[in-house]
């Protein structure tokens, strides 16, 4: 009799997900399967769950499956052929997919693999559920001392900000200003990573108070707060001349973010957009994109973005800010997340300790 356990799947397009029973997950050859102690919750799943069918299906994405694609906890089972995990040992599971052999994942950008639109809680079942199956050891990072039952947000969360930050370094000069668009899970950890790489003076624009003041906490030099739509002018006032932002990096992503955001671009300046709320950006060549600069686009992160982020957080210098929800209240967690009174990222974790 196949061991049963509980997951929160999709099992309808535009339905909502359901707690259901499923069998416990058995590691193949070169597999391991992951005892789950936290997975973080996204916006994105949030997308999944509104996804019409076309959309789903062209993507590849199939039902059912488990959601979640945050997920950390320890290796319970090996596969045969596994090396360098034994069992019980802490890990966190790379949030995208990719194949490890194509062009793209041959040269570290496995950002760009062709197999990362379908991967672990979008496709294919993901951390949501009290055991995951992965199916290649370059997917687990080990934890060290920190808590797998809250690491999950930093293969996400934190490595996707990395990357932004990472790929936007070379825009930022001393002394420059940066502005981060949205201070949420993402753009939380944004802030941490411009104090810690730059000496830019970090701006954060955010609706919300609670957010603003917790960006603040984390290092963020000024806040602002924008009633109605942000503004271009708005953000350039924030420079001291007026010239710009060197670099302004969008976890909204919305039409006014996207057009404000890269109005406010100093020439040779670099706009990055990483929020995915389904925004447009409808601006001519000439004289509507920052001169000499760059408008840049990307979800997720890379595998040695993950490893850097984790590096990052096990020598205490990142916080990874969390609020917890038992496995019973995903289904509310999801709704404080959708309605935006989390300051942290959510994570539920399960009682299996």
């Amino acid at each position: 009799m196949l061991e049963m356990m509980s997951a929160y799947q999709l099992r309808q397009w535009g339905k909502a997900p359901q707690i259901v029973e499923v069998p416990v997950p058995e590691p193949g050859p070169g597999e391991v399967v992951v005892r789950v102690a936290g997975c973080g919750l996204c916006h994105s799943d949030l997308g999944l769950m509104e996804m019409p069918r076309e959309v789903g299906e062209s993507l590849g994405l199939q039902m059912p499956f488990t959601l979640g694609h945050e997920t950390a906890g320890w290796v319970a089972a090996l596969g045969s052929g596994v090396t360098g995990f034994r069992e019980g040992d802490p890990v966190a599971l790379v949030s995208p997919a990719s194949c490890g052999h194509c062009w793209q994942c041959a040269r570290g950008e496995d950002i760009s693999c062709p197999s990362g639109r379908v991967g672990r809680g979008y496709g294919r079942d993901g951390g949501l559920a009290e055991f995951v199956r992965v199916t290649s050891t370059r997917g687990l990072v080990g934890l060290g001392s920190l808590d797998p039952s809250s690491a999950g947000p930093l293969t996400d969360a934190g490595a996707t900000a990395f990357h932004a930050v990472r790929r936007a370094l070379p825009r930022i000069t001393p002394g420059g200003v940066v502005v981060v668009i949205g201070a949420g899970g993402l753009g939380s950890f944004a802030v941490q990573y411009l104090r810690l790489l730059t000496s830019a003076r970090v701006v954060v624009i955010d609706t919300s108070e609670a957010r603003r003041e917790f960006a603040r906490e984390l290092g963020a030099h000024d806040t602002l707060m924008v009633a109605g739509d942000v503004t271009a002018a708005q953000i350039r006032v924030m420079s001291d001349d007026g010239r710009g932002a060197d670099v302004v990096l969008d976890f909204v992503g919305v039409d006014e973010t996207i057009s404000a955001g890269v109005a406010a671009t100093r020439e040779g300046g670099a706009f990055g957009l990483v929020g995915a709320a389904g925004g447009r950006l409808e601006r001519s060549w000439f004289g509507g994109l920052p001169q000499d600069g760059e408008v840049f686009s990307f979800q997720g992160s890379t595998i040695a973005d993950a490893h850097s982020v984790i590096e990052l957080a096990q020598s205490g210098v990142i916080r990874n800010e969390v609020e917890k929800f038992p496995f019973g209240e995903v289904a509310e967690a999801y709704r404080r997340l959708d309605k935006g009174v989390l300051r942290g990222r959510a994570v539920v974790v399960f009682d299996n300790h």
